[in-house]
């Protein structure tokens, strides 16, 4: 009979086996890291900026919000941020639909000028666009109303109005609802349209019962989207609101904070009203876009749009096209560049264009401060748009791949900045790092953290559309055939996803370079960016020389998105 061996103790090698299953994996590693800063991101400056507007050093208080609104002229303050959030967002949507039914639906030329006119707009800041129509339609210097003033008089057009504040925000927004409006416009099978035309229906009477009834949900989600798009404009409000003391919630916001001494708990009580009246918005936006379905039109039978013909009315819309195209591109352009030649600025004459010089161009090549904020968009720039679709690239396949308990949270969380306003954030961002013992406030690294919350919405989206196209069994073919859960992320998606992130990279380089109204609150002098020093150079009156920086600043955008989709062409997938 065998006896049975005493037990063998636990070698070295055995006890570290057993302790190495107790270290983290590099997979739990990255998903935790990046699941714990999205939710950084999102919730400590909300969290910050609440503690800051009810609790003061003696415990909880609504001083705060006694001193914001209970001014006599808050009605007043509530009433213009109604009035020009929702009269930009009507004139945009009046616009942009239009222009994007006559793109799909009909026969209207120069549809070249289409592309242009609705990604052009996109490129120019939204102070520069606000600049160039104070040089367009101002009563003192304004070119318009130079040229008209021989028959209507001096001062026809006021852009410092909030008539005038509706106009620039709302062309400055129509080329955002002109694409959203496409889209619809593209997907909508136009039989039923085609079917009244034959009962004897006109046009008009077609788009008002058929057309506009149909695309109903995308109408109501372009209307909120703006609304809430105008209730946080920095630009718009601070340049020509300001001058005539018409004030709105980021006027007034930036206003309490540059009083001397600055009432942070006031401004919070702004900010957290403003952040109401948005997350309201978005709120009704998200509700009407889930009952979209009642809406459908495209099934599984095939429809094949035809353009509608507009007979004598051709050339009358084709004239609007070309007029739209002037004012939303051509004008605010030409004006920035005429500007930008003078010594001083001047209406348009003999003797103007007699004097005009590169000399603010050698200023610029001489100002300190301009090659810093270029130094400084650029790194911010790229730096927010790398980091955000980097991380959002993980965060993607923790939202669509894994099934981590609560994943759900994260894709949440990566949107709550959507309903954070701009100045909103770099209140909330400024309570955060004013308080706290690491040494960022003042420094480029809050910007950069500011730009990666504001944008980290944007980023998710991007990649979690281009995760969802990826079929999951190239992952599983991967991980069967001995590659790690890194080797296939890295070798199999990355390639795969390259497309859309390329994508997601470009826009957020975009728009964190023009970026002003999260940064205004946060920048210190040696940290500024283009945006910054332009409204410096503005409120300082250097016309010519900010007219010049955002000659600069546009071309520099145009040269990086086109670099960018030149690089987007050569990535992803292709048939030889």
């Amino acid at each position: 009979m065998t006896t049975a061996s005493p037990a063998v103790p636990a070698t070295g090698a055995t006890a570290t086996k057993r302790w190495r299953r107790w270290l983290p994996t590099p997979k739990l590693i990255i998903t935790v890291g990046v699941a714990g800063a999205i939710g950084y991101l999102a919730l400590v400056p909300l969290y910050y900026l609440i503690w800051g507007t009810f609790f003061d050093a003696k415990g909880f208080s609504l001083g705060g919000f006694g001193r914001a609104y209970g001014d006599e002229r808050v009605g007043e303050l509530i009433a213009n941020s109604l009035w020009f959030a929702i009269g930009a967002a009507a004139l945009s949507l009046v616009v942009g639909t239009a222009l994007a039914y006559l793109n799909v639906r009909t026969d209207v030329p120069f549809k070249a000028l289409f592309f242009a006119a609705s990604i052009i707009p996109l490129i120019i800041p939204g102070i520069l666009y606000t600049i160039a129509w104070i040089f367009l339609a101002s009563p003192e210097i304004g070119l318009i109303n130079k040229v008209l003033e021989p028959i209507f008089g001096p001062g026809l057009f006021d852009v410092f109005t909030v008539r005038g504040m509706i106009w620039v925000e709302g062309l400055h927004l129509s080329p955002i609802v002109f694409l959203l409006m496409v889209a619809t416009f593209r997907s909508m099978d136009p039989s039923l349209e085609e079917s009244a035309l034959m009962c004897g229906a006109s046009r008009w009477q077609v788009f008002r019962k058929i057309t506009v009834p149909l695309t109903r949900p995308a109408i109501v989600a372009a209307v909120l989207i703006m609304t809430v798009r105008s209730l946080e404009s920095f630009e718009v409000p601070a340049l020509l609101g300001l001058q005539n003391g018409i004030y709105v919630f980021t006027s007034r916001i930036y206003f309490v904070l540059r009083t001397y001494p600055p009432d942070l708990a006031a401004a919070g009580s702004l900010a957290s009203g403003l952040l109401v009246i948005a997350m309201v918005g978005v709120a009704i936006s998200n509700i009407v876009s889930r009952s979209g379905k009642s809406f459908q039109t495209v099934t599984g039978k095939g429809f094949r749009p035809r353009a509608m013909e507009l007979g004598r009315w051709r050339p009358v819309m084709g004239s609007a096209i070309v007029v739209y195209f002037f004012l939303t591109v051509v004008a605010p352009l030409l004006v920035l560049l005429y500007t930008s030649l003078l010594r001083f600025y001047q209406p348009p004459s003999v003797a103007a264009f007699k004097s005009m010089s590169l000399e603010n161009y050698r200023q610029l090549v001489h100002l300190s401060q301009a090659a810093t904020a270029l130094k400084n968009s650029l790194f911010l720039g790229v730096a927010t748009a790398t980091l955000v679709m980097a991380a959002m690239a993980i965060a993607a396949w923790i939202v669509v791949r894994s099934r981590i308990p609560g994943r759900q949270l994260v894709d949440q969380f990566a949107f709550v900045p959507l309903v954070i306003p701009g100045l909103v954030l770099g209140l909330a961002l400024s309570f955060v790092y004013l308080r706290s013992p690491v040494p960022i406030y003042g420094t480029i690294f809050i910007l950069l953290i500011a730009y990666c919350t504001r944008y980290m919405p944007y980023g998710m989206r991007y990649a979690v559309t281009s995760m969802h196209q990826i079929a999951s069994e190239l992952e599983e073919s991967a991980q069967v055939s001995g590659a790690s859960w890194w080797q296939t992320f890295r070798r199999v998606l990355l390639p795969l996803l390259a497309p859309g992130l390329l994508a997601g990279w470009i826009y957020i380089l975009v728009v964190s370079f023009r970026e002003l109204s999260s940064s205004i609150l946060l920048y210190s002098p040696g940290n500024e960016v283009l945006s910054i020093l332009i409204f410096e150079q503005y409120e300082n009156g250097q016309f010519t020389v900010l007219s010049a920086l955002g000659v600069v600043m546009v071309l520099t955008l145009v040269v990086l998105v086109t670099v960018g989709y030149k690089l987007g062409a050569k990535v992803g997938l292709r048939q030889d």
